[in-house]
């Protein structure tokens, strides 16, 4: 492409060099620089992109965008100086890749809990619809029926858009999108037109990466905040930040909830482990997805697919033969009676709505044991309130190794068990060994009891000082549920 076409629309401050230069290709690290590539220097929390100019000449590099020309130029290189090299580099890539996002309808679904679940759904729904769709989720990135495995939460800008382009190429008219916090501040969404933003909620999560909890409720509302008077912002109002995301929106505004009047109203009418009975919109149907905060998440999807023009009763109808997202309120149950749940919950919020959701269905005569723990290398300030509200909510709480990454497990557990209240110390133990505990779990359990495995969901792997170790919490209950029945 040319460099001309490729800085259409985009502020530039100022250009050293030939315009109408050949860009086979848009990278900014320089170590995958080839032949004329275009070597965008971005300042980040590590390392000054700056810094790797010269090195990126040597390479092959032969236009160079920066916000800071360097002391002396290269003969033959073209330099392009911008204000801002990180907002810059996610319209180039728009520009690059044809403006995918313009060519089809990019949904965007962002907040501490349900990302995965809301966009995967949506997916699904639409597939059920009738409708190849594209679905980029921290489990898997996928166009139609092809699976491309995901590495991120939100991919950077330059992958995104070569996704949503073989969207558009492969025929699909619909993306959906898992936005993180990390992806907004990292300006991984920047230059993206977005149809629909859908917001879950906001609890406490990240704060190791955002430092406040308003800082985090900051990032997030710049999302609603950039959106364009065409687009449409869909919000949780019985959410105590939702309204917040809606302020400052040129969006047309939207809502949902369960508590409150909204757009999109619902209730649950029953339900149990095998799925729910609920009344949307003045509408009766049956999901085989249980918990209230699926009722959330449901409702958002149904919001969403109205809000692109679906009749209410194919939504709902595609809606009612959605199978469980992996690794969210997974159940199974064992061949002795015994009751398994898994699920990703790995914030106190999360972890409060499955237990939550557990208690409003069980009948008290069986017992729930809880198996959890807490990352490492990540938000210290949760792993008490988790300990607490896991030794509350549960009859017997076990608390474990997560991904403890390059922190001590032990230091980790102590940490938990200094949220658990004095009136609950009988009711939890610690083994750091993440297979002993569920070994525990299932040992300690009888029939009609109930074990919720937390923290990991789809996870397949544990990691343990950088290495990842192979771990499947539903693989091992499998296991040591054979060879204990034995």
């Amino acid at each position: 492409m040319q460099l001309i076409d490729l800085l259409n629309r985009i502020p530039v401050l100022e250009i050293y060099g030939e315009n109408n230069r050949e860009v086979s290709e848009l990278v900014f690290d320089s170590r995958k620089i080839s032949e004329n590539t275009l070597y965008i220097a971005i300042r980040g929390t590590v390392a000054d992109g700056h810094s790797f100019i010269t090195a990126a000449i040597e390479k092959g590099a032969t236009t160079i965008v920066c916000e800071e020309f360097p002391e002396s130029f290269t003969e033959n290189i073209t330099y392009v100086k911008v204000k801002d090299s990180s907002k810059t580099l996610g319209h180039l890539a728009s520009n690059y890749y044809g403006n995918p996002s313009q060519k089809l309808k990019l949904i965007g679904v962002t907040g501490t809990n349900g990302k995965t679940s809301v966009s995967t759904l949506l997916f699904d729904v639409f597939k059920n619809i009738g409708y190849d769709s594209a679905l980029l989720s921290t489990v898997e990135i996928r166009i139609g029926d092809k699976i491309i495995p995901a590495t991120h939460t939100t991919p950077d800008v330059i992958t995104i858009n070569k996704i949503l382009a073989q969207a558009v190429e492969e025929g699909c008219e619909f993306a959906f999108m898992e936005v993180s916090s990390h992806g907004i501040a990292q300006n991984r969404i920047e230059g993206l037109t977005f149809k629909i933003a859908g917001f879950t909620n906001l609890t406490h999560d990240h704060l190791d990466y955002h430092k406040t909890f308003n800082e985090y409720l900051k990032t997030k509302k710049r999302f609603f905040d950039e959106l364009n008077e065409n687009a449409i912002a869909i919000t949780n109002i019985d959410d105590k930040n939702g309204n917040v995301m809606l302020q400052n929106t040129k969006a047309q505004k939207k809502s949902y909830a369960l508590k409150t009047m909204a757009d999109y109203h619902g209730r649950i009418l029953e339900a149990d482990f095998n799925g729910m009975l609920l009344y949307f919109n003045g509408k009766e149907f049956w999901t085989t997805l249980t918990g209230k905060f699926n009722v959330y998440n449901l409702l958002l999807v149904f919001g969403i697919a109205s809000e692109l023009g679906f009749q209410q009763d194919e939504i709902l109808q595609a809606i009612s033969i959605l199978k469980r997202v992996s690794g969210r309120f997974e159940t199974f149950k064992s061949d002795g009676g015994i009751f398994f749940i898994v699920d990703y919950a790995h914030t106190p919020d999360a972890l409060e709505n499955v237990l939550d959701s557990i208690n409003d269905i069980r009948t008290k005569n069986e017992r729930l044991i809880t198996v959890f723990g807490c990352g490492g290398d990540r938000d210290h300030s949760k792993r008490p309130e988790m300990g607490n509200i896991a030794s509350k909510k549960s009859t017997l709480a076990i608390i474990t190794s997560d991904n403890p990454r390059s922190e001590d497990p032990n230091q980790i557990i102590k940490e938990i068990e200094a949220g658990v209240e004095p009136q609950n110390f009988s009711k939890y133990t610690s083994i750091p060994d993440r297979r002993e505990a569920i070994k525990m779990a299932i040992k300690f359990a009888e029939p009609k009891d109930i074990v919720l495995v937390a923290g990991k969901g789809h996870e397949n792997y544990q990691e343990i000082n950088g290495v990842k170790h192979h771990f499947d919490d539903k693989e091992v209950i499998n296991e040591l549920w054979k060879m204990m029945s034995k």
